[in-house]
């Protein structure tokens, strides 16, 4: 409908001109009417000719069909004008020397038709090169000739292309994740489990007999069972929030109290270890987290941070304010982390080099843990370095 409305504005617009140019020039009512019904009728069946061949040529080359197009607007205008010539009873010389200007005219139109179906024709070939470079992983075209039409689709191609390689980067790198999640959870299973075995036959075997060594074996089948239930509520709560099926828990409480309560936990760890528990705690906004969520992911980030500080090193915990919320910062003396590893941390599975990976048995699921959950917060969570270590930084909006 849009098309047909804008094809009967164009006629409309064309008869008015010619009436406004015939009454300029002085030109009789009825020879305008005569000029313009007989006109109308040469080009009318010049058009359906033009329509007829170019519809028989659909499919075919863009050059064949712009060369149909210019060939049938001039016929279109040539009919017109041969025919109010003939109307007007022009002379057979004037006619000829209308027909030499038609025949130049048809040349030069001609010639830019095909040179026109050559810039789309090369455009095309170029868009489609890219659409194939999509699948490929090439580079394509550094521009498109042709059209604006075909450059706005070549850059929405372009577009669609650099987020598919990010996506299969993302994708690799998401796989990669997986293989080493698989490979260390495999490791921390089957050291425990081999443990618990080894004890429970020995006790089946009463190759332990004495009192001490019965309750040792036991407790150490108790510390493996218990590392092997925080491993399977970690996979359990990293599933939920890969699958996005995180929902916060119903008790809340101010983020000051959460706060206090991660590091009471967190100070007979650092005892243990030999690490000095810092706290700078300046005046929190009134904001209320998820109790057990949030404080799940403060106590990750303490954990690591202990865990990897040495005996004698100093752990700090900062908590204040600025304009959008609360800041957090966990600030460890772990000696840093490289540079192209920073951007992995909160990966799952990712413990860094092997000295690091292998103490005290971390999961490699804590960082990624806390991230999730600090993110259902509509939260965020960073990582940097500083003079001695790492510094965790969490924001919560007020």
């Amino acid at each position: 409908m849009t098309r047909q409305a804008t094809t009967v504005s164009v006629l409309a617009t064309g008869l008015v001109v010619a009436g406004v140019i015939a009454a300029s020039a002085g030109i009789p009512t009825r020879d305008t009417v005569i000029l313009v019904a007989v006109t109308a009728l040469a080009a009318g069946a010049a058009f359906l000719a033009g329509a007829t061949v170019l519809r028989r040529f659909r499919g075919r080359p863009v050059r064949t069909q712009v060369l149909v197009v210019a060939v049938s607007s001039l016929l279109m205008t040539v009919a017109g004008v041969v025919a109010a010539a003939l109307a007007m009873f022009i002379s057979t010389h004037d006619l000829m020397a209308l027909f030499v200007v038609v025949a130049v005219a048809t040349a030069m139109a001609v010639g830019a038709a095909l040179q026109l179906g050559d810039d789309i024709g090369t455009g095309t070939r170029q868009v489609g090169h890219l659409a194939r470079t999509m699948v490929d992983g090439g580079d394509g075209p550094a521009a498109v000739t042709g059209p604006g039409e075909l450059a706005t689709l070549a850059a929405e191609l372009a577009d669609v292309s650099a987020r598919l390689d990010e996506s299969r980067r993302r994708e690799r790198a998401l796989e990669a994740s997986r293989r080493e999640l698989i490979a260390w959870v495999s490791h921390d299973l089957r050291s425990p489990l081999a443990t618990i075995r080894a004890m429970a036959e020995a006790l089946d075997d009463e190759v332990a007999d004495d009192a001490a060594t019965v309750q040792r074996y036991h407790r150490q089948i108790r510390g493996d069972a218990e590392r092997l239930t925080a491993l399977v509520d970690d996979l359990f709560e990293l599933s939920r929030i890969n699958s996005g099926t995180v929902r916060l828990g119903p008790e809340l409480v101010s983020i000051g109290d959460a706060v206090a309560e991660s590091l009471a936990g967190a100070a007979s760890h650092a005892s243990v270890k030999g690490v000095q528990l810092v706290e700078e705690l300046d005046d929190l906004p009134a904001t209320e987290v998820s109790a057990r969520e949030f404080s799940r992911a403060l106590n990750n980030l303490l954990d690591n941070a202990i865990r990897h500080t040495p005996a004698g090193g100093r752990v700090v915990v900062r908590c204040g304010r600025d304009h959008d919320g609360a800041v957090l910062q966990v600030i460890d003396e772990c000696g840093g982390i490289p540079e192209p590893d920073l951007d992995r941390v909160f990966d799952v599975a990712f413990r860094g080099d092997t000295a690091r990976g292998r103490d005290a048995g971390g999961g490699g699921l804590g960082l990624a843990i806390a991230r999730g959950l600090v993110e259902a917060h509509a939260g965020s969570v960073e990582v940097a370095n500083h003079d001695r270590g790492c510094r965790f930084t969490i924001r919560l909006p007020a």
